[in-house]
């Protein structure tokens, strides 16, 4: 993610790592929700959430180019490119339930859906790459790039919509989830799917739902970091692994978990390449995902399963 060049008061330094962490670890956390959303109604995870993001960004920026040839302004062409990402994202996330998943959790195939989701992750990549290149590609902003000064701290338009966007997003899911007939379907489903079956909910369609919601995430999560970085096939595969870092660190069945692991590991991230090395950035994460897995399997804020055999 671009920065700016940090000098001046220790403490105005602190603040502006901080609050640059912040933004990278709300991109975590949106697709740490989509590893929740899926593990919650199925308990299978799609290890393929990174190419979801990365394709997702990529088909937000071959239309919002197309809308910026038609002479619509920036600002408006990416918002009208949203409905587009979002929607090959729904349907993204259920052509991977249907084909990868779904056998597998009728066979109780533990092996067959982690497999699955790797393979069509990977061929997702490969897609994406011989249809886009492997040349990192810009991305246009719909915002300003020059910083805005906010106290001590400078930070970029594009960066305080990261953060807003994914609170937004987590937020429409939480209330959907409690309001809508739907919704409730999803909470039944998550909390015993064997119950809701008998109660009359379809949980294949539910699951297939939830598969589709976690992609929409994720692709929303890729045109939301993709004004800020460079968009490309192998933009994924990075953002997949920390977020599912950011998943179990948070745990599982926690949305809270999700927010606090991705700032966490954000700002421990951002601290950690300043201060030390860029080099090393990613080893406290890694250290703290240790940690919680030997001190609390089950997140910070998950709780702990009882399965009976």
């Amino acid at each position: 993610m671009r920065g700016v060049f940090l000098i001046g008061d220790p403490m105005d330094i602190l603040a502006q790592l901080v609050v640059s962490g912040i933004s990278v670890g709300m991109i975590y956390a949106v697709i740490a929700f989509g590893y929740q959303l899926t593990f919650a109604t199925s308990k299978t995870l799609n290890f393929g959430q990174g190419e979801a993001l990365m394709i997702g960004a990529l088909v937000g920026l071959t239309t919002i180019n197309f809308l910026i040839g038609q002479a619509i302004g920036t600002f408006w062409a990416y918002l009208l490119m949203l409905p587009v990402v979002l929607v090959f994202g729904l349907a993204q996330g259920a052509f991977v339930e249907w084909l990868g998943v779904r056998q597998a959790i009728r066979t109780k195939s533990e092996a067959g859906w982690i497999m699955a989701t790797i393979a069509l992750g990977i061929i997702f990549k490969n897609l994406a790459e011989n249809i886009w290149g492997r040349d990192p590609l810009k991305f246009p902003s719909p915002l300003p790039e020059a910083a805005l000064q906010i106290g001590p701290v400078r930070m970029q338009p594009m960066e305080i919509a990261i953060i807003v966007g994914a609170l937004l997003l987590m937020a429409a899911v939480e209330v959907f989830n409690r309001r809508s007939i739907f919704g409730k379907a999803v909470v039944a489903t998550a909390n015993d799917r064997d119950a809701a079956g008998l109660m009359g909910i379809n949980t294949s369609r539910v699951i297939t739902f939830s598969y589709a919601l976690s992609s929409l995430s994720a692709a929303f999560a890729g045109v939301l970091v993709a004004p800020v970085t460079l968009t490309g096939a192998a933009m994924g595969a990075v953002l997949g692994l920390k977020a599912f870092a950011v998943a179990i660190i948070g745990g599982l069945s926690s949305g809270v978990g999700a927010i606090v692991g991705g700032l966490m590991l954000g700002i421990v991230e951002t601290l950690t390449g300043f201060y030390i090395s860029t080099g090393y950035k990613d080893v406290p994460g890694l250290v703290l995902l240790l940690l919680v897995l030997s001190l609390k399997p089950s997140g910070l804020f998950g709780q702990a399963a009882i399965k009976k055999v």
